[in-house]
């Protein structure tokens, strides 16, 4: 995936009023796969009583807090606080990317200016999110599938019409189908076929909310493969053991993308 680059300097920039604690281990972990978290700070005002359970998580995961006080009731003095050092950060440290964990529509505009400064910018927040602080990260991830509440293991159940294709189509609505299919056709060759990867990355330029755990898939090979829509070709590399994955829409016809 082009933004997995365990390399890559991160700030994360945490809003503390839009994020439990209990989601700090497995937020971090997830941050990881797309860089080192080099820069981590949480902002909030840590005088409130509410904010007690917070500082075992902090000093746990090596999170500097940011003191900031609530002048007035009703205004939110975290989002300047954070997005001026967000700035700060921008101009006088070496990162590549940062990581805004917030709900907050008000960071639409620190995310479009970061990626206009050519910064990777990924987004974590609630489902509630806006869509437009969506739209402006590269990335956004939603906190709901970073960790799953755990349901008791259950044995594979068929549907009535007995197909597995038709239960994943279930799961998966139809404007998720059409993304995927619509970013396979996009990017396919003269055969009709298209390198996964690439079609990975169009899709969340597409739509930087996609990920397909929101679905109940690890991995998109498996959503894509659930559904019998796609036909699959896994290609041998000039690497022992590693395969390319190439798709192509079964309603493909030579030398004419349905």
């Amino acid at each position: 995936m082009e933004f997995s680059d365990n390399d890559k300097r991160l700030a994360v920039l945490i809003d503390s009023d839009n994020v439990s604690y209990s989601y700090v281990k497995p937020l971090l972990e997830e941050i990881a796969r797309y860089g080192t978290p080099t820069i981590k700070r949480i902002y909030g005002d840590w005088t409130q009583p509410e904010s007690g359970g917070w500082k075992g998580v902090l000093l746990e995961n090596a999170i500097t807090p940011i003191q900031q006080y609530r002048y007035t009731t009703g205004k939110n003095a975290t989002d300047s606080t954070l997005i001026i050092d967000a700035m700060d950060i921008l101009y006088g440290e070496k990162v590549g990317g940062f990581c805004i964990v917030s709900s907050d529509s008000d960071f639409t505009r620190l995310a479009t200016r970061l990626r206009e400064a050519g910064m990777l910018v990924i987004g974590i927040g609630e489902q509630k999110t806006p869509e437009p602080f969506i739209a402006a990260c590269d990335r956004f991830i939603y906190l709901e599938i970073i960790a799953p509440k755990q349901e008791p293991a259950k044995k594979p159940e068929m549907f009535r019409n007995g197909s597995q294709h038709g239960r994943a189509r279930q799961k998966v609505p139809q404007k998720v189908m059409d993304l995927i299919a619509s970013s396979v056709n996009d990017i396919a060759d003269e055969d009709g076929w298209a390198f996964l990867g690439d079609v990975g990355n169009l899709i969340l330029k597409k739509q930087p909310s996609f990920d397909s755990r929101n679905y109940g898939y690890s991995k998109l090979t498996p959503m894509i493969s659930s559904l019998g829509l796609f036909d699959i070709d896994r290609r041998d590399t000039s690497n022992r053991g590693i395969k390319h994955i190439y798709v192509r829409d079964k309603s493909f016809v030579q030398g004419e993308k349905q």
